[in-house]
Parts: structure tokens; sequence; C-alpha cells
């Protein structure tokens, strides 16, 4: 039987097997509680450090400001919960992109039942936030909160978050990013742009299920979300989760080589192959989102005359795994809130797929894959 060929690498990514070679030491025989003084549990706890000091090192962070967590949702709740709590009360307001993830809205949203002003900035049909309405959004927002994605999941549109986060700054307001689908594919660095917070994931980027970052900016104001027995530094406590934190940092690792040494550039090359067959193939076809801006791994791709709910099943009989869009909508009707925001018809909203390669995407799995996609959606 052929192996299906995989282009959901936004939903998940496999894990490296180097990644698994390093994390296995350490639910074999290098068990041992972190928090122990024994010398077991001080070597535990020393490589529990030294992934911390590899996620720093990539985002350009200081180990002290990154803190293990189970999850990116866990991530962006713990920041935006941090940083409501240090609201002054006669200005609670939130400013959030039309374009986040669940994981953002969802808190914001309870925020709000809550009193908090939440507020959302409109997108430009390419995908970006539209910097002058969130310059005219600061002005009534002025010490408040800005929390805009890095990179989006559905269109893998890159945000300008260097100019979001001067200008959110300047007007005084703490600063969130989403960067769940940014980190492994392009340019992260906390020492080149001013946010207060960013969120990590480490199955979107070849680590496990299980273990995400949030780093946050030396000064900036925590509000912990789990207490108890004080790890990370009482940020959040609970015996931490070694094997998975060293996982996350041997793919830190590995996907710092990936960028230097030409992998990443592979992966967009592949992406722009799959992109231009199909636009050649089939007539009528429509790229969606910034052909810039974007990671290089993601194609955004509306097919006229088809619909995902249609597509998905026969694509998945032929041996094509792909999605609609963010694997948290899988299952349901109504488009995509992300391509409303584009400015997308429903029609053109619900026939668009979402082809999303990895490090581990070939050559022949894309030359198969433009064949299965014209034979089913052209």
């Amino acid at each position: 039987m052929t192996t299906p060929i995989y282009l959901d690498s936004n939903a998940t990514t496999q894990v490296h097997p180097q990644v698994l070679e390093a994390m296995l030491p350490f639910l074999r025989d290098a068990w041992h509680n972190p928090s122990a003084g024994y010398s077991a549990g001080r070597a535990v706890k020393a490589a529990l450090e030294t992934a911390r000091e590899r996620v720093a090192e990539w985002i350009g962070a200081s180990p002290h400001e990154v803190i293990f967590t189970g999850c990116g949702t866990e991530s962006n709740n713990l920041a935006i919960q941090s940083m409501a709590g240090a609201l002054p009360v006669d200005s609670p307001h939130i400013l959030v992109s039309t374009i986040e993830h669940s994981a953002v809205f969802r808190p914001t949203e309870a925020l709000a039942e809550r009193g908090f002003q939440v507020s959302r900035i409109s997108v430009l049909e390419n995908g970006r936030v539209d910097l002058s309405a969130l310059e005219r959004q600061l002005a009534s927002a002025a010490g408040g909160i800005v929390s805009i994605m890095w990179a989006n999941n559905e269109t893998g549109v890159v945000q300008p978050i260097p100019e979001i986060a001067e200008m959110a700054k300047a007007a005084g307001c703490l600063v969130h990013t989403d960067a769940i689908q940014a980190v492994g594919k392009v340019p992260v660095r906390v020492d080149e742009v001013p946010v207060d917070y960013l969120s990590i994931s480490g199955h979107k980027f070849h680590a496990p299920k299980g273990v995400g970052a949030l780093y946050v900016r030396q000064g900036s104001p925590l509000e912990p979300a789990i207490r108890g027995g004080g790890q990370e530094s009482g940020r959040r406590s609970g015996t931490e989760n070694v094997a998975y934190a060293v996982g996350l940092g041997e793919a830190a690792v590995l996907m710092q080589h990936a960028a230097a040494d030409g992998t990443l550039d592979r992966v967009k090359s592949l992406r722009d192959q799959l992109e231009s067959a199909l636009a050649a193939q089939i007539p009528g076809l429509q790229l969606n989102g910034a052909r810039e801006n974007r990671t290089g791994n993601v194609a955004h791709v509306s097919f006229p005359g088809k619909t995902a709910a249609e597509m998905l099943p026969a694509l998945d009989a032929a041996g094509l795994q792909c999605s609609a869009g963010s694997a948290c909508m899988t299952g349901k009707s109504q488009p995509s809130h992300v391509q409303k925001a584009m400015g997308f018809s429903d029609e053109r909203a619900l026939s668009s797929l979402r082809l999303s390669l990895s490090i581990f995407t070939t050559e022949e799995e894309i030359e198969r894959a433009v064949e299965i996609l014209t034979s089913i959606c052209g």
C-alpha cells in the first residue's frame, strides 16, 4: 500500500527521529524528579535547563525568560490572563486581529464578559493587518493590550509584527504574539522585536504534542495559572515534563540548522512548485493570501466549482491528507473566519484547501499531490 502524502503540517508535524532519540533517555533511565536533591535529580534538572537555553537562544531570549508549558494554547492563555491582570481598572482595553486562533479569541471573549473592552482589528484582502486601522484603534486603547499572531495558521500570511509591536509600545500597551505557526518557519527574534510575550507550540516543528513555551520579557507581569510546588521559578507549578522539554530543545536546534543549511528554502521551493503546477493545470484556481509575506510551507488554494466538504474525503481516499484550514475547524460547515475577514465570498471560502509542507516533504510527493489534486479538484 502506498504511503499517504501528508500535506497538513500546520495541523501537526511528525516527531523528528533525532528529537525522539533525545527524549528516550528521560523516559527510560533518567526518569528522576528534577526537583530532587540527589545527583540523579540534579542531572535531570541540568538537562531541563539545557533545553531552556536552546529554546532561548533560538528566539534571542535569555533562558530565565522562557517558561515551559503544556501547549501553545496554554501559553496564549497564560500571557493574556497575565496582561489582563496588570491593566489599570480604568482602561481595560484589548486589541486583537480578526484572524486570530481560537486560543486567543476564547480567552479574550471571556475577559469581555468580565467587563474588558475587546476590539478586533481588520485585515486587508491579502490577510495582513490593516496598520491604519490599528493606529486608529490604538488611540483609544492606550495603556491596554495588543495580541496579534505572527503567522496565520490557515494562510501562512506573516504579519508585520515589528511595526505592530513598535506602534503598540508607543501607545503604552503590553504586546503578545501567538508565534505558534511562525517559529521554525520564519526568523523570530525577541531581541529584535519589542514583544512582551511570545507563544510557542512544539508539535508545529517536529517536537511532540504536549509541550510548548511562553517567552516573557524580563519585567513583564505574569500571573501563574497553575500554583503549587513552585516549579518554573514559581510561574508554572507542577513537576516538569522533562522528556518533552528536552524534545522541544532538540527540535529548536534542528530547526536552526534547517534555516541555515537551506532546508527551509527547499520546502519553499516545493511549495512554489505545487502552486505553479496547480495554477497551470486548473483554470480559475485562486491562490490566497499575500504572495511575499508568508511562511514558506503553506499554499492556500480555492478550487472553482468545488467545496472542501466534497474534496477532502476524495483526496483522503486517493492518498492525500490535507485540510480546509485550522484542524480545530474540521467537521464544521461554516466558512472560515480567517477567509471571511479577508473579504472572501462564502463560495470562495468553502472551496479552499490548506496544503502545508514540512522538512520531510519530498519532490516526488509534490508531483504525486499535483496529479491527485488536478484529477479530483480540477
